[in-house]
Order: structure tokens, then sequence, then C-alpha cells
């Protein structure tokens, strides 16, 4: 008797495709799950050993079982695509990998999801294809910009920087505690998968503080470019959150002239993961209204 697949597994809806930029090939990796009429591509953030599949886990099914289908991109430099050292824009880098994504598919128009990093890559992506999105969700990220109430870098950025720097179980969990607004819900597997996410990819680490020391402005502050987004947008933060303070998304709602503002109590930098089933269900609602 064979054994049953899980069609929804990491390894089984794993794929790749060729990014050109530059005179340099790239294979950017990425997660197809479900086969609905309408495309969700989730855009994880900047964190050490991140990845569409690590940060998105908890919500995959809810939109794939919605009837769409959900593509996880691994950016350049994180997951298993190929490394980089980025002297310019990372949210516009990002954005470009992003169009290649959806041309090798062949989608024209897509709703994007993107956390932290991943929020400013979609805005940067809105900016430049606006025909190609359907609607924004954007949680701890979109713009760049100082908050007017936390100094910046914020305790989050900092610990994050180091955890680049020394990439350590210590430094990890110092990170990890202000990640998230209870971190007891962090178990030691987690966080021990994590640091191995990080260690097999050194590449990644060394070329990230590379990227930083060549141009310390990665994620440009497009709030006075915001106006030209006509797409329907829901903002989602933390109330709690100590990597992007929440006045950085009355920023967004302010300048976004389509956006509706949800703040979660209770919630540090990653609403999708520490309110997963409320997040799903509002998120799926926004999407489908």
């Amino acid at each position: 008797m064979s054994a049953v697949i899980d069609p929804r597994t990491e390894a089984e809806t794993s794929r790749f495709f060729t990014f050109v930029e530059g005179d340099t090939q790239l294979r950017v990796h990425y997660n197809d799950v479900g086969d609905g009429d309408e495309t969700v591509v989730m855009l994880h953030g900047s964190g050490p050993g991140a990845s569409g599949w690590a940060n998105f886990n908890r919500n995959i099914d809810a939109f794939a079982d919605a009837g769409y289908r959900v593509l996880l991109l691994d950016c350049l430099g994180w997951g298993k695509s190929d490394s980089i050292v980025c002297t310019g824009s990372r949210s516009d880098l990002n954005a470009r990998v992003l169009k290649g994504l959806l041309d090798t598919l062949g989608i024209e128009r897509a709703h994007l999801l993107g956390n932290s990093m991943g929020g400013h890559s979609a805005v940067a992506f809105a900016l430049a294809n606006p025909a190609r999105v359907g609607k924004l969700v954007l949680m701890g990220g979109g713009t760049g910009g100082p908050s007017q109430f936390v100094p910046m870098p914020t305790e989050g950025i900092k610990l994050l920087q180091a955890l680049y720097r020394e990439p350590t179980i210590e430094n990890l969990k110092k990170m990890l505690n202000v990640f998230v607004y209870d971190p007891s819900t962090l178990t030691e597997e987690l966080m021990q998968a994590r640091l191995q996410n990080m260690l097999a990819r050194r590449d990644h680490l060394d070329n990230f503080v590379k990227s930083s020391a060549a141009n310390p402005k990665q994620f440009p502050d497009y709030g006075h470019r915001l106006n030209e987004i006509k797409a329907p947008a829901l903002v989602i933060w933390g109330r709690d959150d100590r990597f992007v303070p929440m006045d950085v998304g009355l920023r967004l709602v302010w300048g976004l002239p389509n956006a509706d503002f949800h703040i979660f109590g209770r919630c540090g930098h990653w609403a999708q993961w520490e309110h997963a089933a409320a997040f799903n269900r509002m998120a799926v609602e926004f999407l489908a209204d």
C-alpha cells in the first residue's frame, strides 16, 4: 500500500524559477499551494532564518481552503533562494523578483500579503505595477521613515542586526523575546529550528551585513507616494510591536486612499502568527468582500 502524500507540505509545494538581476542569473524559491482562480502572494519579513513557509505556516490552509492559490516567495537572501548583496533598495529588488515570479507563472494580477519587509515589498510592487495588484494586506511594515514616538532604530531592529552579526542561540532568544507579545508561546523546538535555518545559510547572514554596510537605508520611505496606490488595503498592526511601532501603521492608513486599520492588542510584530485564527478570518473576508 503506497503512502498518502500531503500536497500541502513544504516539500511537496516547493518550486524554483530563474530571475535575472543585471547580468546575474539567480535561483529563487517559492511554494505553490492550492489552485484557485485568484492568487495571494505572501511576502515574509527580514529576520534571520525567515522564509515564506516559516512565516506563514499558520495561514496557508485558511487561504487555500477559501479557494485561493497561495504563493510563498523566499526573497533573495532568505530561505532556499540564492543570496545577494543589495546595494540599492531592498524593497524594489523584492518587487522586481515578485514581478518575475508572476511573469513566470503567467499571473496577471494578485493580492499581496506582506509582513514587515514583505509590507515594504508589497508597497514597492504596487507603486511600480499598479494594474497587477488586487488588494493589499500589510502587517508591521509598508513604508519606511521614523516613528514619532519611539527612538530609531527600535529595540527590535537593534537585536535583529546583532543576530545577523552574531548568530547564536542567545542572540536569537533575545530577539524573539521582543518579537512577540508573549514569548512563552515560542517553544525551544521553534527556536532551535530557526537557528538551524539561519546557520544552514551563512551566506545569507554575511550578505545581509554587507548589504546594510553598503546601504543602511535598505527600505526607502515611500510615505510621500502612498496616495498613488488606489488598491484597497487592510493594515494590521500589533499594539505592542517593538520592531515597527504602531504609529508607522497610522502613517500608512493616513497615506493610502483606500485603507482600513485593525490593531491587535497583546500582539507584537507577528500578527499573522500570534493571532492566526482571527487574522485569517479578517484577511480572507477582506479579500472576498
